[in-house]
């Protein structure tokens, strides 16, 4: 079933502490960049050429804070809420600021491993964005976006065709003064983060039985009943011991792809039972 995503009002106060935070921090150097002049650009934007020549190691992170101009902050910051939001609420603001600046440093790799030499500032919060917006897709791929706010669209089908107008203006060179390849780079390191990384590390925590609070591997047992498939259902039945790997291996990849809240109550009970088992 398609699902539509429905944001409240824009309310600054009720914002997770992450995505708040972030956009705190890009408003102020937007202001600092402002009062300094064009020399911020350069000392703390992402330059190539300063980073592999000079080991200027802070700009891979600096530059992720620096915006052009009024527009290219505002929309980055309305992207960065519209799917920061959801992302966070799911995961927890230290896995989503983890994932963030992941993100962020695979976009400044790609642009680093692309233009080794350049000395044009890299700067904005793109990348990590577009890290989200695969994030977003993969744990609500049906959810309803409006395309430049006119066009209905699911995530999943959006985050595909960002990233092939990304790759195709970035080999082209259609877009002068946009990074298109730290925007794939962005889209990349976070769909290989989520889609292999993650997962394993969710599996691993779940065979070692570390760190049961961590939201990762966390499930409530007030969650509401949900419809039962025959497959679950008849897992549920094992007894502890009998719960197989195989069927761990498929609620995981389903947290992964749709999220906690796509688990059916006897999908529950077997991750509850197998964390069980596996600290006893």
């Amino acid at each position: 079933m398609t699902r539509v995503f429905e944001h409240a009002p824009i309310d600054f106060r009720g914002m997770p502490p992450a995505v708040k935070g972030l956009i705190i921090a890009n408003v102020a150097v937007f202001l600092l960049t402002q009062l300094v002049g064009p020399q911020f650009y350069t000392l703390f934007g992402l330059v190539p050429a300063r980073v592999l020549q000079d080991h200027w190691l802070w700009q891979p992170v600096t530059y992720l804070f620096i915006h052009g101009g009024i527009w290219h902050l505002l929309f980055n910051m309305f992207a960065l809420w519209m799917f920061g939001v959801p992302v966070e609420s799911q995961w927890g603001s230290r896995e989503f600021l983890k994932f963030y600046f992941i993100c962020g440093l695979g976009a400044a790799a790609a642009s680093l491993a692309m233009s080794p030499h350049s000395v044009v500032p890299v700067i904005g919060a793109s990348g990590p964005i577009y890290g989200l917006l695969v994030a977003f897709a993969m744990l609500y791929p049906d959810a309803v976006v409006y395309l430049w706010f006119f066009f209905p669209i699911k995530a999943s089908h959006m985050a595909v065709l960002f990233g092939i107008l990304e790759f195709y203006f970035g080999a082209t060179g259609a877009t002068p003064g946009i990074a298109n390849f730290a925007h794939l780079g962005g889209m990349i390191t976070g769909y290989v983060y989520l889609r292999w990384w993650w997962i394993w590390k969710i599996k691993a925590k779940a065979a070692l039985g570390v760190n049961r609070g961590d939201p990762l591997i966390r499930f409530k047992r007030s969650a509401p009943p949900q419809t039962k498939t025959a497959s679950s259902h008849q897992a549920a039945k094992r007894p502890p011991e009998a719960a197989s790997m195989d069927d761990v291996d498929r609620i995981l990849d389903k947290i992964l792809t749709n999220g906690l809240e796509s688990l059916t109550e006897d999908e529950r009970e077997i991750m509850r039972r197998y964390s069980d088992k596996t600290n006893h």
